[in-house]
């Protein structure tokens, strides 16, 4: 099992092909910093990008999800009413599928921000969603990651840690998860069925700031050379496709640091929810949402 374990995770690593150094350089752009999308909420999560580049992103207390226009910025309310939505993730055929705190459903919207329920009874926090269908929905009290498959049966993925933000490797042949209590994010296998196997410690060790116990492991993204982007107190720590830290990214205020993804029109640019505000940040990389709109790269 060990060597199967090792096999499989060498082959992750080598999936996307990369420069053998990948600083921090190839991301930022020189004087370009964060700047102020919006503020006066009580608590942003969820960021996810539409296939126009909009931004949509929640403020979990007042059950409310909300939309940035790519074309201008402006900020207008999408949905109300969303038992405390948490997380939010675009799959395949456009629906905005999202995990509701309060209500313990998951459900997807349409473009008029009419909900369907998909499942009930999971206490969800973060969710990922593949191009066959299968809905990924952390689950941090319970300890477990769900798996909703197409036909709407809810399965226990993977469980015995706590985890917060989840994501897909470009090609989709993993799944990636933070863990709220260990310095390191947990890969897993993604197999035929969508279930999950061959957990294993990926992109370690996630810096931990002297002031705090824990990294702070929540949302991630990935761009298109296949770095991984975590929110963490430490900042947005960046690392390359083997698991390499590439450096982090200082928060761009002393908050709590929840979530993130690239969006605008070009998929340039950094959108951060960070407490009370979401910030951006234009970088020299792109990150299109590659498990939904594209074929995955192999």
């Amino acid at each position: 099992m060990k060597r199967c374990l090792v096999a499989w995770l060498c082959g992750l690593m080598s999936s996307v092909s990369v420069a053998q150094d990948m600083p921090l350089s190839q991301v930022l752009i020189d004087g370009e910093g964060w700047r102020l999308v919006a503020d006066g909420y009580q608590f942003t999560e969820g960021p996810a990008a539409d296939r126009d580049g909009n931004v949509f992103f929640v403020d979990v207390p007042t059950s409310r999800i909300l939309k940035i226009a790519a074309a201008d910025g402006k900020v207008t309310t999408f949905a109300e009413n969303t038992g405390k939505a948490s997380g939010l993730f675009f799959g395949p055929d456009g629906k905005l599928f999202a995990c509701q705190s309060a209500t313990k459903k998951v459900v997807w919207y349409d473009a008029g921000g009419k909900e369907t329920v998909i499942a009930e009874d999971v206490a969800g926090n973060d969710l990922a969603v593949d191009r066959q269908g299968n809905v990924y929905v952390t689950d941090m009290g319970g300890r477990k990651v769900w798996q909703i498959t197409p036909t709407g049966e809810k399965r226990v993925a993977a469980e015995g840690f706590q985890p917060n933000g989840i994501t897909l490797t470009l090609d989709e042949s993993a799944v990636v998860v933070a863990d709220w209590e260990q310095p390191h994010l947990w890969a897993f296998r993604k197999e035929t069925d969508g279930g999950l196997k061959f957990g294993a410690p990926y992109c370690r060790p996630l810096q931990v700031p002297l002031s705090q116990k824990l990294p702070g492991s929540d949302g991630m993204t990935a761009d298109d050379a296949g770095r991984l982007y975590v929110c963490t107190h430490a900042g947005l720590q960046v690392f390359d496709p083997t698991g390499r830290l590439c450096g982090a990214i200082a928060k761009p205020q002393e908050k709590f640091l929840s979530n993130v993804i690239f969006g605008g029109p070009k998929f340039d640019t950094l959108y951060v929810t960070c407490s009370d505000k979401v910030f951006m940040r234009r970088t020299k990389t792109t990150g299109t949402p590659h498990y939904t709109w594209q074929p995955p790269e192999k």
